[in-house]
């Protein structure tokens, strides 16, 4: 199964260039200002890809999402899956995906660090082969310009009780990239930089 991974397009999505795969997995931030009809164009636009499977889930720009959550559901195309504390399997393998991250300035998606994060990693089912986030664990490709992780520690915790294969994220440009931790590779899928200009490829992990 050959996955494609992309994170934070906010709004470049036409400007994405693809690779060939059966899954294409984004750890959101698909728009900008998050508005309906942002939310809207990057739909149609995922909804057209070639790739069989198509799963989302939302960042901390996509208000829309949140604060409209029914009118959005039924703004969503039958062939892509939206993941918000939910868990999908496809051709055996099982992908969980939240949106959530700690909780900086007035963003959607967010609930204070510490105990709030702590309920929503908690929901995190094991026995999963991919963890699709938005924000990063604390201490793997988290570092912001500054020179500061900023990475969530609840969910790195929550990483090393589930021992996924594959964490796929985003949220902090600075941080695209690939490592191993332990049994588990972490992702920073990010394709814009930290001055949202597109200089990165989509990443592909082949399973």
């Amino acid at each position: 199964m050959r996955i494609i991974l992309i994170s934070d397009t906010h709004n470049q999505h036409h400007k994405v260039v693809l690779p060939e795969g059966d899954v294409l997995l984004h750890a959101g931030d698909i728009s900008g200002r998050g508005t309906k009809k942002e939310v809207q164009d990057f739909l149609s636009w995922f909804s057209a890809q070639p790739h069989k499977h198509k799963v989302f889930i939302a960042g901390n720009h996509d208000f829309f999402i949140q604060q409209n959550h029914n009118e959005f559901l039924s703004m969503l195309p039958s062939n892509i899956t939206y993941l918000e504390d939910k868990l999908v399997e496809i051709g055996g393998l099982k992908i969980y995906g939240s949106p959530w991250t700690p909780e900086f300035m007035n963003w959607a998606f967010m609930k204070p660090a510490g105990a709030e994060m702590k309920k929503q990693w908690d929901l995190i089912p094991d026995g999963i082969d991919i963890l699709l986030t938005h924000g990063p664990a604390f201490g793997a490709l988290d570092v912001i310009f500054s020179g500061l992780s900023v990475g969530c520690t609840e969910l790195s915790k929550a990483i090393e009780r589930v021992n996924p294969k594959y964490f796929v994220f985003g949220h902090i440009h600075e941080g695209h990239g690939s490592l191993i931790k332990g049994y588990t590779q972490y992702i920073n899928a990010s394709v814009l930089n930290e001055n949202y200009l597109l200089i990165h490829e989509p990443i592909v992990v082949n399973i």
